[in-house]
């Protein structure tokens, strides 16, 4: 059989086109597939303003800061309704009173096309008045939701909710795990973790810490593991390294690794100051992690796979798997990333790189940026730096600090983004933007 000409174009065109779109990446999880904020390429564009390369725009109800994620033409994110809308840290931080509503807040799941923002269906879980007073700058929809590519998971801390739906927004299960106080009142933020077929919660409170894990289909507890620390904000890392799976835990003071499977503890390092706010960054080798707090500068420690036992760390610990560590060095509320060899941790307007390999310092700069609290990404041989005021600093990576392009949008962003193909999401207070060219 023969094909006419334009049957040949056509054929052709989508042999060209049906791999770019095949590559198109879900984005699964808070800071992406592999939870460390991190793609093999560049997809999206480098540039874009507030009126340049937004796709769409759509207006958000309530308030959250939770990310958004996607699952194939689907883009997910949580809100609450009812509840002030929050604040930059610097207005935050003017009244250290938090209050709780005095009325119900409606705890909300919306649904968003990829391609033209329309929604698609919205949701709510429960409608609750929470216990507990949160901080001005937080919400009570900061844990971002999560996908294991069959069902859609999302949390509410403030009330101790988990609930699992369809892509269509049916509820298949729902449990209650409490609602706990939080260190200074400031509210709750860890955000789920997939992984060997269970969605994973790290509960780090004032009253009563755990670790649970839900079998994902089903919603029935797996394993949980009680914990001594107090509140942290940081997520879970699902790690799929070189020689095993591993969940790792920063909590306040200590880092622990469990057997996702089972629970059992693969590993501990205690000594380590402070709660944690940001998570691990991550390659197949090693682990990245740290802390510092706004008038302390914790440690920096660089851990390799197979580490088993318990630790405490102490500058000249000699520790089996322990790559290096670096005192005074741990990022803040915002994670890092390591990409080609080095590791980029911002703090307090400065930016330093480490070399993955040994921890030396590569390079630190100061940069024009404000507070942040959105984790870095990166793409390729790019990194994004965006603070809270939604300016953003793109960065080649390498041996040296070149910023090849700044970007603005003005909206209040506390929201790591997420990234699907060519499309890059970021959520503002006031609207969540699709850029794209």
């Amino acid at each position: 059989m023969k094909l006419n000409l334009s049957a040949s174009f056509v054929l052709i065109t989508l042999v060209l086109v049906l791999p770019e779109l095949l590559v198109a990446q879900d984005w699964p999880q808070f800071r992406g597939p592999e939870g460390s904020g991190v793609l093999d390429r560049l997809e999206h564009p480098q540039e874009w303003g507030n009126d340049k390369n937004i796709a769409w725009s759509v207006d958000l109800p309530g308030g959250g800061l939770s990310s958004p994620i996607v699952q194939g033409d689907r883009i997910f994110l949580t809100t609450a309704i009812g509840a002030k809308p929050p604040v930059s840290f610097s207005e935050g931080v003017r009244d250290m009173r938090p209050k709780k509503p005095n009325t119900a807040v409606k705890f909300h799941v919306i649904c968003f096309n990829v391609g033209d923002g329309s929604k698609l269906w919205e949701k709510t879980i429960l409608e609750k008045q929470p216990e507990y007073p949160i901080h001005g700058s937080n919400s009570y929809a900061t844990e971002s939701p999560a996908t294991d590519g069959k069902h859609l998971f999302v949390y509410f801390a403030a009330v101790g909710t988990i609930a699992a739906l369809d892509f269509d927004g049916n509820e298949i299960w729902k449990k209650e795990i409490g609602a706990y106080p939080t260190g200074n009142g400031f509210g709750t933020g860890s955000s789920l973790t997939t992984g060997d077929g269970n969605v994973f919660i790290q509960c780090d409170n004032d009253k009563s810490s755990f670790v649970i894990a839900f079998d994902a289909a089903t919603g029935d507890q797996v394993w949980r593991k009680e914990r001594t620390g107090r509140t942290s904000w940081s997520t879970p890392l699902f790690w799929k390294n070189e020689k095993r799976a591993e969940l790792i835990t920063c909590g306040s003071g200590f880092v622990t690794s469990y057997n996702p499977k089972t629970g059992a503890e693969l590993w501990t390092m205690t000594g380590i100051s402070s709660a944690f706010s940001a998570s691990p960054a991550s390659d197949d080798q090693q682990i990245y992690f740290g802390n510092s707090g706004p008038r302390s500068s914790g440690p920096l420690l660089a851990v390799g796979s197979g580490m088993t036992g318990k630790h405490e760390f102490s500058p000249d610990a000699k520790v089996a798997n322990l790559a290096w560590s670096k005192m005074q060095a741990g990022p803040g509320m915002s994670s890092p990333v390591s990409v080609g060899g080095y590791l980029y941790i911002p703090g307090r307007g400065i930016l330093t790189c480490y070399s993955t390999k040994d921890g030396s310092v590569v390079f630190k700069e100061r940069l024009k940026l404000g507070s942040m609290a959105a984790s870095l990404w990166a793409a390729g041989d790019r990194v994004f730096l965006m603070d809270e005021s939604g300016k953003t600093l793109v960065l080649q990576t390498g041996p040296e600090l070149k910023i090849v392009a700044t970007n603005q949008i003005d909206d209040l962003f506390w929201s790591t983004p997420a990234v699907t193909g060519n499309s890059l999401l970021l959520r503002g207070v006031k609207k969540l933007y699709c850029i794209r060219e």
